[in-house]
């Protein structure tokens, strides 16, 4: 086992969530590559002091650039708001040091383009942060779709609803302005990833964008709520992707349907550790959507418990996040998602965008992007 000396910027939500990862993933999944809590930077001296007596780090700062030119720190988390990502990453990859960006990639296709750019010139190993789709439940998913369980896919249904702006008297909030900030670059970048994780390439889209409360107390709302995409997969399968951040009643509503010629899927975050899983085999009588725990016989699982059905947490997905960044650090092999596959996601957003404004069909294509 080796240490390596970790640095984060960004101590809120997503940095406390990496910081913690990073303490247990050794203890985990009994990594060779063992992080050391190096160093954590934030806007102000105090914040950053803070989160590092918090989260156990050894130093600290209020100047990411302090952070990824100290020599003591040999990988970089990115946890800031999108508008920082490019320049963090680009300074990490001049100095030839691994990243792990949270999504989405950037706050701009422009600035998503030139980080894979630099990301692929450094050769370094490079990843975008979607955790989500890393629960055993949809591992196991991705499992069964390449060992066509479920014969020919005919259809594919994604969401991603929350309700954290439902009420139209919530106060006006930094979410609140901004694309960026918006549904279409907060909530609607998992369910597109999960829809390319699970089903490959979209090719075309169809969407419609709207911001359902237009003024809220202290302010107007300058981005989106909730959006619908028709799809259109590379394999011919049609698919719809709902978004929202105004869906009453739920919390963590990432959820998806797989419909094939031998059977069915289901699943939904808000019971994250089951399946639900149709097979259209045996007497009619007897069929029916059946759930299925997840265990240790469950990708990822084991290394947290060895009993079925006790289930993994929020913060478990940053932990098998940390061991998958991690494992690419050791071996000099980047691992999916890397940061052109959260540009794919970016170019489908802009597509969606695209196809709002103009109420037309738009070929994810058409809106371009770096050549393979």
């Amino acid at each position: 086992m080796a240490e390596i000396g970790i640095g984060i910027v960004g101590g809120g939500y997503m940095g406390k969530a990496h910081s913690v990862a990073m303490s247990a993933v050794g203890a985990v999944f009994n990594t060779r590559l063992r992080p050391r809590l190096e160093m954590i930077a934030a806007t102000s001296a105090a914040s950053a002091e803070r989160y590092a007596k918090a989260y156990g780090f050894r130093r600290w700062s209020d100047n990411w650039r302090a952070l990824v030119e100290d020599q003591r720190v040999e990988a970089i988390v990115i946890a800031s708001p999108q508008d920082t990502h490019r320049q963090i990453a680009e300074a990490a990859f001049a100095l030839g040091k691994p990243v792990l960006c949270e999504k989405p990639l950037a706050d701009t296709l422009d600035d998503a383009r030139a980080m894979v750019a630099a990301a692929e010139a450094s050769g370094v190993v490079n990843m975008t942060g979607f955790n989500y789709i890393r629960t055993p439940a949809s591992q196991f998913v991705r499992q069964l779709l390449k060992d066509g369980v479920l014969g020919e896919i005919r259809w594919f249904r994604g969401e991603h609803t929350e309700d954290f702006l439902a009420d139209p008297d919530t106060p006006f909030n930094w979410r609140c302005a901004g694309r960026a900030n918006g549904n279409m670059g907060d909530l609607a970048p998992h369910p597109i990833n999960a829809a390319l994780a699970l089903m490959g390439p979209i090719t075309r889209v169809m969407g419609e964008v709207e911001t359902v409360v237009a003024n809220r107390p202290g302010g107007a709302v300058t981005n989106d709520d909730h959006a619908q995409i028709m799809c259109r997969f590379a394999s011919g399968v049609m698919g719809h992707i709902y978004s929202s951040r105004v869906s009453t009643g739920r919390k963590m509503g990432y959820a998806y349907e797989i419909t094939g010629s031998k059977g069915a899927i289901r699943f939904d975050q808000e019971d994250q550790n089951a399946v639900w899983l149709y097979l259209a085999e045996g007497p009619e009588a007897t069929r029916g959507f059946r759930k299925i725990l997840t265990g240790p016989a469950h990708p990822d699982f084991e290394p947290f418990c060895q009993g079925p059905g006790h289930g993994t947490g929020y913060l478990d997905q940053i932990i098998i996040e940390a061991k998958d960044f991690l494992t690419a650090i050791d071996t000099g092999q980047s691992v999916w998602p890397t940061f052109r596959d959260g540009l794919e996601v970016a170019e489908v957003v802009e597509a969606v965008i695209q196809s709002a404004e103009q109420s037309r069909w738009v070929d994810v294509s058409d809106v371009g992007g770096l050549q393979t």
